[in-house]
């Protein structure tokens, strides 16, 4: 058998069987009425499901497995969960299977029940070597399949996500703004320096920003000292007056800076430092105390997007990448690139959380439309997607297409995907 329980669940909940008249093991006749809920939890496959076996009406769960045998394999004889189940479906029956109170268990034997073109469809799909199962055709699948269930796992994408923001909120005692700065601070890692930030937002609390929030010289000497950066010798004058100011602010709030070997230069071009990272975020705390407020009452992306530009960034990093090296000026401003990437995967996160939170579904919607006024991620994920033929025009798709290559394509979960089930049907 080259396929799994997960191919028979396929068969079953879209009865793809060949026969309208079905028979069990024992001769009895079986309508399936509704096949039932598929179960992602413990317990039966599928549950509520509705049979008529031998004209006596059914109200119950189905097991499904490769082999009868299956059933005592997984221990199911010893689990009252299994006694309401109405009907075993098996590829292959080798062994009768009785409930506690030794009662039989009806047995559906799926072999040479279903179109043989299923099971080729499928085998193609999780042998492939392609970037992605579906890689030479989803082209051939209507739009309106691809579009309505990418818009589902948008959903899904940022429904997950919010689990870390509500555990997050939870630890923060209710605090959205703290929870908030937390994220934001990962999100200025831009993954490859997203942990140092993350353990930088957690030793440097926003409380402690809120009593020096009009000073940019203690603000960025905090952000820098407790990023590790200042405990060194320096030449320059900028670096020096950020030192003598960190020290001071260390010993009055008893602050332990992360250690500066967490951050990573290699590879990088210098705009991407997490030297200028710092810099910037330290100006953008600078310049908008409540930053979660300002972002709840903005009502476009455009007004988002002015709260990350024009950053007070202290003209210092216009020469330099780092500390005591000297460079040629540069525009040290976030990009609009970096910009967007801070509102897809901190500000719409948010604005969904915060809106699922309070039960304002307006604050839902507004952080899907973001991403449909936000142009595409380009990335080695998505441009796979792009060369396979989908249109891939918004912030919303590409989003989407990330969440499906990791959720479903990766893992080879076709069977769990409107598209790959259209596929497969072909």
């Amino acid at each position: 058998m080259d396929f799994s329980e997960h191919f028979l669940h396929f068969i079953w909940q879209f009865r793809l069987l060949n026969s309208t008249k079905l028979y069990c093991e024992d001769g009895e006749e079986l309508q399936v009425l509704h096949p039932g809920r598929l179960n992602k939890h413990a317990g039966p496959d599928f549950t509520e499901a509705k049979l008529v076996i031998d004209g006596v009406n059914w109200v119950g769960h189905v097991e499904i497995h490769l082999k009868s045998s299956d059933w005592l394999l997984h221990g199911h004889q010893n689990d009252p969960a299994y006694n309401s189940v109405v009907l075993h479906v098996v590829y292959q029956h080798d062994s009768p299977i009785y409930r506690t109170n030794g009662s039989l268990v009806p047995v559906l034997v799926l072999k040479n029940r279903f179109p043989d073109h299923l099971l080729s469809n499928y085998s193609e799909l999780i042998a492939t070597v392609n970037p992605f199962p579906c890689q030479k055709h989803i082209a051939g699948v209507d739009q309106l399949i691809v579009n309505t269930f990418l818009s589902r796992v948008m959903i899904e994408r940022f429904e997950q996500k919010s689990e870390e923001v509500f555990q997050k909120l939870r630890n923060n005692r209710g605090d959205w703004e703290q929870t908030f700065y937390y994220f934001l601070a990962r999100n200025f890692g831009f993954k490859v320096n997203a942990v140092p930030f993350e353990l930088l937002a957690d030793a440097l609390p926003l409380l402690i920003f809120s009593k020096h929030k009009d000073n940019a010289l203690q603000i960025t000497a905090l952000v820098f000292g407790q990023a590790g950066f200042l405990e060194q010798p320096f030449l320059d004058v900028y670096p020096t007056r950020l030192q003598n100011e960190y020290l001071f602010l260390k010993k009055k709030y008893g602050l332990i800076p992360v250690d500066p070997v967490l951050w990573k230069f290699l590879r990088m071009r210098p705009q991407n430092f997490p030297t200028v990272r710092l810099a910037q975020f330290a100006a953008l705390i600078l310049k908008s105390n409540y930053l979660f407020s300002k972002i709840l009452e903005a009502g476009s992306v455009d007004e988002v997007r002015l709260l990350f530009t024009d950053l007070p960034v202290n003209k210092y990093w216009q020469t330099h990448y780092h500390f005591n090296k000297n460079t040629r000026k540069v525009i040290v401003q976030p990009g609009l690139q970096s910009i967007d990437n801070i509102i897809i995967n901190t500000v719409c996160l948010f604005l969904f959380s915060y809106g699922k939170y309070t039960d304002q579904p307006e604050l839902v919607d507004r952080a899907l439309d973001f991403l449909e006024k936000i142009p595409s991620e380009k990335n080695s994920i998505v441009s796979q997607y792009v060369s396979a033929g989908l249109k891939v025009d918004c912030a919303f798709s590409s989003q989407a297409l990330l969440q499906l290559n990791k959720c479903y394509c990766s893992q080879k979960k076709c069977l769990n995907c409107a598209i790959g089930i259209k596929i497969l049907k072909k």
